[in-house]
């Protein structure tokens, strides 16, 4: 698979590292740093980044909070994630745009197709915050939605593990992992790789979805540069 503009999914909970909450500066500084490196090698990187390290939507029901309400909070939560990640891909010397969903014009730039992708084209990382702007939308399906829109080549998922199995591998230990997936076989076996908008949304679109270890330093470049890591679900 060639690979040249791609879409990175980061959770909030990859910001914390071992952190129980908020942000963990050490994580920060080592994304920074594989960012960069694929970014020096000619890479175009857009991210999506979530927010569950500081308020997730679906916690707005058991903290009084309608799901609406609940909803546009988590979305500013992914502002303040995309602005630590914003900071340190700058310190790291990387030009950076952090594009908004919502205006917010202080802090971030609005969401505009054409111009988001000339940022790309430029060589500057692209993050884009408050999920899709509209409640009842996860990152999950932001990060599907944008990667449609700018003609990324797939959505990387990093996360905790090296990719996809069938089942947990930190509760099961016989749990096996799977080097390619169908988009169909992925549905049928109910793996949960993405929320199912996001999934259709991918499998519509015909965008891959790369899910590998991002906190493992170096993985991104070995994953970019066409090593066999982690898990491709694909049509």
């Amino acid at each position: 698979m060639k690979l040249k503009r791609v879409l990175l999914k980061l959770s909030g909970e990859s910001l914390m590292g071992d952190k129980q909450f908020g942000i963990n500066p050490k994580v920060i500084a080592q994304y920074s740093k594989d960012i960069k490196e694929v970014v020096d090698m000619g890479f175009e990187i857009a991210i999506v980044i979530g927010g569950g390290n500081i308020f997730r939507g679906l916690q707005a029901k058991d903290s009084g909070v309608d799901r609406v309400s609940g909803d546009y909070m988590g979305m500013l939560a992914t502002v303040i994630n995309g602005v630590a990640l914003q900071n340190g891909l700058e310190s790291a010397g990387i030009y950076t745009r952090l594009v908004s969903a919502i205006e917010m014009k202080e802090i971030a730039e609005p969401y505009i197709r054409r111009r988001a992708t000339r940022h790309l084209e430029k060589g500057r990382v692209v993050i884009f915050v408050a999920g899709t702007g509209s409640p009842y939308f996860t990152t999950d399906s932001a990060a599907a939605l944008r990667a449609s829109e700018i003609n990324a080549d797939a959505v990387i998922k990093g996360t905790r593990v090296d990719g996809i199995y069938t089942a947990d591998p930190e509760k099961d230990p016989n749990a096996t992992k799977y080097d390619v997936l169908s988009f169909d076989d992925a549905l049928h076996q109910k793996l949960n790789i993405m929320d199912t908008t996001a999934f259709t949304l991918c499998q519509e679109n015909n965008v891959p979805i790369l899910v590998f270890n991002m906190d493992k330093p170096g993985n991104l470049t070995r994953l970019l540069k066409g090593e066999k890591i982690g898990t491709v679900v694909t049509n």
